[in-house]
């Protein structure tokens, strides 16, 4: 799957969105990419992660486990650890830090994928990826369907993105006057504060 093609998908699905956005990151961008909307028909997002999976493969990097940052990387970590034939975990937030919960483990040296939806920043990744070492796995990569960073995002492993883009994010007091124009959306998951 080309960039148009990914991106079509985004299109297609109404998860491709443009106005002004305040990101779970707390920064501003003109873009924002809904991966729970391209996610919730379970034919996209096979395609969508079959792709990343063959991408991934390309790599030669050999995984053991799938473990994604909730909430916006469990579908997408289940997916590719579908495609990938392993098993697939996530961490979520407990007083504000990641953890593993439900009975989840990774066996110390475990080859873990950290699997994302999208990287912005990288600080969901970051945050993911402490967990997982503090448990013992060894995180051979870091995946996400898009790269919104233009490959600029450093979170601690070799990424391996679907599509790479380079979508402008500004801090809240440098914002461009077309954004100031627009009332800002937040449509991330993260608490955010003023």
């Amino acid at each position: 799957m080309d960039q148009d093609a990914v991106l079509n998908e985004f299109r297609a699905a109404g998860a491709l969105l443009e106005g002004h956005f305040k990101l779970s990151s707390g920064l501003h961008s003109p873009v924002y990419l809904q991966c729970a909307r391209v996610l919730m028909d379970p034919e996209r997002a096979g395609r969508l992660c079959a792709a990343f999976a063959d991408k991934l493969r390309l790599t030669g990097v050999d995984i053991d486990l799938v473990v994604s940052p909730a909430m916006g990387g469990v579908i997408v970590g289940y997916e590719v650890a579908r495609q990938l034939g392993v098993p697939g975990v996530f961490t979520e937030r407990v007083d504000g830090a990641f953890t593993l919960r439900r009975g989840f483990d990774i066996p110390k040296g475990a080859r873990i994928l950290m699997m994302e939806d999208v990287i912005t920043t990288g600080l969901s990744s970051r945050e993911c990826i402490k967990t997982i070492t503090e448990w013992g796995g060894d995180v051979v990569a870091a995946g996400c369907l898009i790269n919104r960073s233009g490959g600029q995002a450093d979170v601690g492993a070799p990424v391996t993105a679907l599509v790479t883009i380079d979508a402008p994010t500004y801090s809240p007091d440098n914002l461009p006057d077309a954004l100031k124009a627009i009332p800002a959306i937040k449509p991330g998951s993260r608490d955010l504060k003023s």
